[in-house]
C-alpha cells in the first residue's frame, strides 16, 4: 500500500489531469518561446543560493532531535576529514538522510561525493536520482527550479563518464524534458534509451507523461502498457486511465481507473475514481 504522501500526490495529478490543466499548460519550448535572457537577468541576482549547508539545516526542521543532533554530528566529522575518511562519513551521512527519507540533502551529500572521486559514476547517478526525486511534485517553484538544474548537471557529467549509460541518459533527458526551453532534445535522448532498451521503465513513463501533456494519447497509452507490465501501480493505471478517457475509449478507462483504485487502496482516491466511473458509465 502506498503511504499518504504518496496518495495525495496522486489525488493532486488527478484533479489536475481530469480539469484539463495539465493540457492547457504550454510546454516549453514548443507553444511559447521564452525570453531566456530577460529571464535570467531578472531573477539571477535575487535568486537563493542553494548549498548542501542550507538545504541540511532546512531538512533536519522537524526531525526527531536525537536525529537531527546525530547528522549535525556527521556532519561536524566530514568537515575534519580528508581522503577515503571524508568519502566513507559522506556515505554515512546520505544514509542517514535516507533512513528519513529527505532526497534533497541526500542528493547534495551524493554530489559532494562526485566531486571528492570525478571517475565514479555511481555517485553522479545517485546523486541525479535524489535531485530529481526532490524536485519532483515539490511546492517550492524556486528550489525545484535549482534542483532541476542541478539534476541536468550530475547527469551530465554522468555521460560524459559512459556515454552508453542508460540510466544517466535516462536521467538526463527526463531531467531536459522539465528543466528547460527545449524539451525536444530531452526526447530526442529518451527515444534513444527506449531504442537501446524498448522496456526501460523510468524513460517510457517520461515519454508517456510529455504524451500526455501534448495530447498524444495513442502514444501516451502505449508508454504505459509498457510501464505497467513492469510495474503495475496506481499512478501508471491512472495516467493509462486517462488516455483512454480522452480517446474515447470509456470501458477501457473505467477498467483502468478501477485499477488504480484497487492499488492505491485509498478513501479519497477512490471517491474521485468512483465519480469518474460514474460520469463514464452515462
Amino acid at each position: 500500500m502506498k503511504n499518504t504522501k504518496q496518495i495525495q500526490i496522486i489525488v493532486i495529478v488527478a484533479v489536475v489531469l481530469v480539469m484539463g490543466f495539465l493540457f492547457l499548460r504550454p510546454v516549453k519550448g514548443l507553444v511559447t518561446k521564452v525570453d531566456e535572457t530577460a529571464e535570467a537577468s531578472g531573477t539571477e541576482a535575487s535568486a537563493p543560493q542553494f548549498t548542501l549547508a542550507t538545504v541540511s539545516e532546512a531538512g533536519k526542521r522537524g526531525l526527531n532531535p536525537a536525529i537531527a543532533q546525530e547528522i549535525t554530528d556527521l556532519e561536524k566529522k566530514v568537515e575534519e576529514a580528508e581522503g577515503e575518511e571524508k568519502l566513507n562519513l559522506y556515505q554515512q551521512l546520505a544514509d542517514k538522510w535516507n533512513d528519513v527519507e529527505k532526497n534533497v540533502p541526500q542528493a547534495y551529500v551524493y554530489e559532494e561525493m562526485s566531486k571528492l572521486a570525478p571517475k565514479n559514476l555511481t555517485y553522479f547517478l545517485k546523486a541525479g536520482d535524489h535531485f530529481r526525486k526532490g524536485y519532483t511534485n515539490l511546492q517550492d517553484s524556486t528550489l525545484a527550479v535549482a534542483l532541476n538544474k542541478k539534476a541536468i548537471d550530475v547527469f551530465q557529467k554522468a555521460v560524459d563518464l559512459d556515454g552508453a549509460n542508460l540510466a544517466a541518459k535516462t536521467g538526463l533527458g527526463a531531467a531536459m524534458v522539465t528543466g528547460t526551453n527545449n524539451p525536444m532534445a530531452g526526447i530526442a535522448i529518451l527515444r534513444e534509451v527506449v531504442q537501446a532498451d524498448p522496456k526501460n521503465l523510468e524513460a517510457n513513463k517520461t515519454l508517456g507523461l510529455f504524451s500526455l501533456q501534448s495530447r498524444q494519447f495513442d502514444r501516451a497509452i502505449d508508454r504505459f502498457k509498457t510501464v505497467i507490465e513492469q510495474k503495475p501501480d496506481a499512478e501508471s493505471y491512472f495516467y493509462l486511465a486517462t488516455g483512454y478517457e480522452n480517446i474515447g475509449m470509456k470501458n477501457e478507462a473505467i477498467a483502468a481507473f478501477q485499477k488504480a483504485k484497487e492499488l492505491a487502496a485509498d478513501p479519497s482516491l477512490s471517491q474521485f475514481i468512483d465519480r469518474k466511473v460514474e460520469e463514464l458509465s452515462k
